[in-house]
């Protein structure tokens, strides 16, 4: 079996994958994926470990906040609703992203496409 050569001699498609990521268009995508990423989903673990942290550790979760409901249940509301809302962000996020990788895509300044 030979080994496949991304440069587009071997391959169907005539793609050169190593010129498309060594563009700045490219880098300048995955540099945007990262800077939305990186930080939702640390907010997001960071707030999911931190809720049986603080029913496990301390005590103020099982305080009452309205009538009968703790503070543990409004807690646990609000991540359901944060997870709803960054979903949303994500998809808005991910069409943007999407475009840049469409744009990225027809690029014919990178000469990918066999002639």
């Amino acid at each position: 079996m030979s080994k496949p050569d991304y440069k587009g001699a071997n391959n169907d498609q005539g793609v050169d994958f190593v010129e498309i990521e060594r563009s700045e268009a490219f880098q300048e995508l995955l540099t945007a994926k990262k800077k939305f990423l990186v930080p939702t989903i640390s907010l997001f673990f960071g707030l999911y470990l931190l809720f049986p942290i603080l029913i496990s550790y301390t005590k103020w979760m099982d305080a009452p906040a309205i009538g009968d409901i703790s503070w543990a249940w409004i807690y646990a509301l609000l991540l359901f609703i944060m997870t709803w809302t960054m979903a949303t962000i994500y998809m808005r996020k991910s069409a943007e992203l999407d475009r840049m990788a469409e744009k990225i895509w027809g690029d014919e300044s990178l000469d990918r496409r066999k002639a």
